[in-house]
């Protein structure tokens, strides 16, 4: 295994925490602009969240307090989109990326709007540890995860085939198709906190070849290179 390439969201650091510190910008702002308590904002921000809104969370806000999403919803997206994250690895990541990078060339390929993904690298401190980083939104949205290219890119940079390479990523919905079509080594990280891990693969496709609840079976999992296989016995 001579490269190891990280998601970033949920895979080193938790997602929510980035959700929760944007709802409180976008509480901060609406008190402002709109003239509503800043917690009480944050609350029914939140609150929804936690009811399992994940998409047009804003439209349902703003139409709970009777505005009209289209007045009011660009804005509220840009002030999540630009607030400073306040966001923290996940415990052991920093110890773990230092003991990886002494053996394994280390990759970063995430998704999302690149400003917002550069932000929470830089607030996260971890652009160091790594020989090659990739935002597929620099490509446009037509090549973020699933397509196949930011893989086929981030295995150029770091000057290694797929066969030689494994992926470490949350959401079997689009993180693994891309990576095992370029013949990487799929490894899931189900955090039992995750956004995303009450799902399931919808397709043997989708599945990863390994998966590991904490990112401190990882190291494990590469030096013994005999990794479990998603629902075959133990070694």
């Amino acid at each position: 295994m001579k490269a190891i390439v990280f998601d970033l969201d949920d895979t080193l650091y938790p997602e929510r925490a980035y959700v929760i510190n944007g709802f409180r910008a976008v509480a901060a702002l609406a008190e402002r602009e709109l003239g509503l308590a800043a917690e009480q904002c944050f609350e029914e921000l939140q609150a929804l969240f936690e009811a399992g809104a994940r998409e047009r969370t804003f439209d349902t806000w703003l139409r709970n307090h009777g505005i009209d999403p289209a007045v009011r919803v660009r804005a509220m997206v840009r002030w999540f989109r630009n607030h400073e994250p306040r966001i923290s690895l996940f415990p052991g990541v920093l110890e773990l990326l230092s003991d990886l990078r002494s053996r394994h060339a280390l990759g970063l390929l995430t998704d999302g709007h690149s400003a917002v993904q550069r932000r929470k690298v830089a607030a996260l401190e971890i652009a160091r540890f790594f020989d090659a980083v990739v935002f597929t939104d620099d490509f446009g949205i037509d090549h973020w995860k699933p397509s196949t290219q930011p893989f086929a890119l981030i295995l150029e940079r770091l000057g290694t085939a797929g066969a030689e390479a494994a992926y470490v990523a949350d959401n079997p919905i689009k993180d693994f198709v891309g990576a095992r079509a370029e013949g990487m080594f799929t490894i899931r990280v189900r955090s039992p906190l995750g956004l995303y891990s009450h799902l399931e693969p919808p397709s043997p496709t989708h599945a990863p070849d390994a998966e590991i609840e904490d990112l401190s079976d990882l190291a494990r999992l590469i030096h013994h290179m005999a990794p479990k296989r998603v629902g075959s016995a133990p070694p």
